[in-house]
């Protein structure tokens, strides 16, 4: 090959995804390269405008909205190069068609809960919520600083996906219930919509678990297609209306007691992007991960008042031998989760060892203190 051709290679390489830029201009820059004695050319950047799928309804508080608001820094910090049109569930794709739609191509990224890719790998699981696993807290500890986001990184890269932490909604609810659960012999023959490993402990005490996306959950409550559900926590639950149906709220969720949400990206997308580009979209999730994380702290306060004070709504605690069971339940569904391959045992080892070491230090540093608070008001 000679050095003509080499020259028309690398011009049709460059004009390859022109984008905005003229072709005159790349010409021009492809030109000044053939010279060692010519000035090397600025940096050409392209503008992106990329499509976000998402697995919640639009603009629902603190799920959708998280998406739109992580899209408007992206815009900010990218000086308006790099924007995201982004799609509600049912827009583009269906919500639980999000992880496909991301891992083909055919959307450049998707915002949603780990758990909803459970059928692709078990191991998912663990990077959204398992039952009686990690607070918030402690999953940021794990993912962030104590392997948790390299094992993340193995497991989607199979499916030619990045992932990201882009939310935290805390603790969850038990759920709402159309009759009153005393025992736990009162799951026995409820339908109730719980996704994850916790339909699985569900079912194990005699439930039948149902797996719907949020913008379906009202329509099968309030049609009696279900018997109960769960879906997030007062805030997000006030705005479905689903007191205006049932009046029982249980809590604790324990199979949700911190739920990651996830930003997905295409992996050949990421991996053709800058390494500026990169840095925006890693640092714009990571900032709206701790932002909607203190949303919810924030909001769920609130919203349980308004339920309770200006709804009727009854808020009801799982009684000690209901929890004692659900954990026992919890324990043989975790491990036998863990047995279904080799990977997934190499997330539980991580998860399992991270969770002991923050279960030791919030029993000395967080639980002894509010425990303490308790005793006194300001």
């Amino acid at each position: 090959m000679d050095q003509t051709d080499k020259k028309v290679i690398s011009r049709r390489r460059i004009l390859k995804g022109v984008g905005t830029l003229g072709t005159a201009t790349l010409l021009a820059a492809c030109d000044s390269t053939s010279s060692s004695n010519a000035a090397a050319p600025a940096v050409l950047s392209k503008k992106r405008v990329l499509k976000m799928v998402t697995t919640w309804p639009k603009n629902f508080p603190g799920l959708g909205t998280s998406a739109e608001k992580f899209a408007k820094r992206v815009e900010a910090m990218s000086d308006g190069k790099i924007t995201i049109r982004v799609y509600a569930a049912g827009e583009l794709v269906s919500a639980l068609g999000a992880f496909d739609a991301v891992s083909q191509g055919k959307a450049d990224m998707y915002h949603g809960a780990e758990y909803y890719w459970q059928g692709k790998s078990p191991a998912f699981n663990f990077f959204a919520a398992v039952p009686m696993g990690m607070t918030a807290q402690e999953m940021n500890a794990w993912i962030r600083v104590s392997g948790g986001q390299q094992l993340w990184d193995d497991l989607s890269s199979d499916f030619n996906i990045k992932p990201f932490l882009c939310g935290n909604s805390g603790p969850q609810m038990g759920g709402w219930y159309k009759k009153t659960i005393n025992s736990a012999d009162d799951f026995k023959g409820l339908r109730i919509r719980m996704p994850g490993l916790g339909g699985e402990v569900m079912k194990r005490l005699g439930a039948t678990p149902v797996t719907k996306a949020g913008g379906e959950i009202f329509q099968a409550l309030s049609q009696g297609n279900i018997d109960a559900t769960e879906w997030v926590g007062p805030w997000n639950d006030l705005a479905f209306g689903f007191h205006t149906i049932v009046k029982n709220y249980y809590y604790p969720g324990i199979h949700e007691p911190g739920t990651t949400l996830s930003l997905g990206l295409n992996k050949e997308l990421w991996e053709d992007m800058s390494a500026s580009e990169q840095a925006i979209i890693a640092s714009a999730s990571a900032a709206q991960h701790d932002e909607t994380s203190a949303e919810f702290n924030a909001n769920n306060a609130h919203a349980l008042n308004t339920l309770i004070n200006e709804h009727g709504v009854k808020l009801m605690k799982f009684s000690d031998d209901i929890l004692h069971g659900m954990g026992t339940i919890s324990k043989d569904v975790l491990h036998e989760t863990a047995a279904k391959d080799p990977f997934t045992a190499k997330v539980f080892e991580s998860f399992s060892a991270s969770r002991k070491g923050s279960i030791r230090w919030g029993e000395i540093g967080e639980e002894a203190f509010t425990a303490a608070r308790r005793m006194t008001t300001l």
